[in-house]
């Protein structure tokens, strides 16, 4: 199934006059990185790319073809010197009164391309610079890419509450360098169940997030913890367990650890660009060490040391115990240290720190697709 990128042209290809109506060669200004990064996108990524863009009134008097044409063929030939060549340019005349089914955010113009099992718009994008591309992409069942330079351009022309819109976004941005690299290196995130006779375990990640987490284990303490790790490593993060809590709190600690495991080895499938390596963490008395490595070996190097039994109601001897295990189900090299006199601070230092080493571990780079490693696996 093939994947389509409906890209606007005004506001997105090439700047938007003043007058909202690109009339003219002496009007005419490329959009910033358009031609570098659009051209990248149309080499290097598996899109097909489709025009489409609203007209108001084109072949009237207020805006005749025979000034619109030239100057849009000048656009189409400068990014086809580029290689970027769209399959479709699809453009609606009409006015915004007239309220046609042919004119964005209405899908008139799209038809073939729904229902078409030939294609994959579930993850396919509309860019552009108005909130009626947002719109859309509602429409047609997939994602915006929203360069937005004013908020409520096209605001009247919608049908849907602005708020109702938000989750359709999938970035939100003005720069093309920033829509090739999400584009590339697309959102690594990965869901598991994992149900024996003891838990009952729900985990969903997306390493690319921005810190949203939910995390219900039944262990406030254990909680808590857990939502460092989104919060510091800027995932987002989604923990949902029912453990045999009334016998103790080993198998939903122990369990959640291997689930947790499990999930970052599949969100980080073939592991190209990613560092692979990463980090040092001060908390008040306590400075916490932790390194790791996404390099498929399982080792875990605890040294440091817990006075107390409980902090909470989260036994002190499973932090090891959780560490063993998260590396076990992904497969990562832990080495951690830490030292300190307030055992809340050590723990709450470790977690902080292993948020942070995961962080820099995961992070990709466009520019250097390769797998981090000589024997040619991870």
């Amino acid at each position: 199934m093939k994947k389509i990128l409906f890209i606007d042209r005004d506001g997105t290809m090439v700047l938007e006059p003043n007058d909202y109506q690109l009339d003219s060669f002496e009007k005419l200004e490329f959009y910033p990185n358009a031609f570098q990064y659009l051209g990248k996108i149309a080499k290097e990524l598996d899109f097909e790319l489709v025009m489409v863009t609203n007209q108001d009134g084109l072949g009237t008097d207020s805006h005749a073809e025979a000034n619109f044409w030239p100057v849009h063929n000048l656009i189409m030939k400068a990014f086809e010197n580029e290689g970027v060549v769209f399959s479709d340019v699809l453009i609606d005349k009409t006015f915004p009164h007239e309220n046609a089914p042919t004119r964005k955010p209405a899908t008139g113009l799209l038809t073939k391309y729904i229902g078409n099992a030939g294609y994959d718009l579930v993850n396919s994008f509309v860019i552009g610079d108005r909130i009626t591309d947002v719109e859309l992409a509602k429409n047609l069942g997939s994602k915006a890419i929203f360069i937005n330079r004013d908020e409520d351009l096209g605001g009247n022309e919608i049908s849907s509450k602005r708020h109702e819109l938000d989750s359709v976004i999938a970035l939100q941005t003005t720069d093309w360098k920033v829509i090739y690299e999400f584009l590339k290196l697309e959102v690594r995130s990965a869901t598991i169940s994992r149900k024996t006779n003891e838990t009952d375990i729900f985990i969903n990640l997306n390493l690319d997030g921005t810190g949203k987490s939910k995390i219900e284990t039944g262990i406030a303490f254990f909680d808590h913890m857990l939502d460092q790790i989104a919060r510091h490593g800027q995932m987002d993060l989604e923990i949902l367990v029912k453990g045999d809590l009334e016998v103790d709190e080993h198998h939903t600690i122990e369990d959640t650890a291997i689930a947790l495991g499990e999930v970052f080895a599949k969100a980080l499938g073939n592991k190209l660009g990613i560092e692979r390596y990463g980090f040092c963490l001060p908390m008040d008395d306590c400075l916490a060490q932790v390194a790791i490595d996404f390099g498929g070996r399982n080792w875990l190097v605890w040294e440091t040391e817990f006075k107390r039994e409980m902090v909470g109601k989260m036994p002190t001897e499973m932090f090891f115990h959780f560490f063993k295990s998260f590396s076990d189900g992904a497969k990562a090299n832990i080495n951690i240290k830490a030292e300190g006199t307030n055992e809340h601070h050590k723990i709450e230092a470790i977690f902080k720190a292993f948020a942070k080493a995961i962080k820099v571990a995961v992070k990709r780079d466009t520019e250097k697709m390769i797998l981090p490693s000589t024997k040619g696996m991870l």
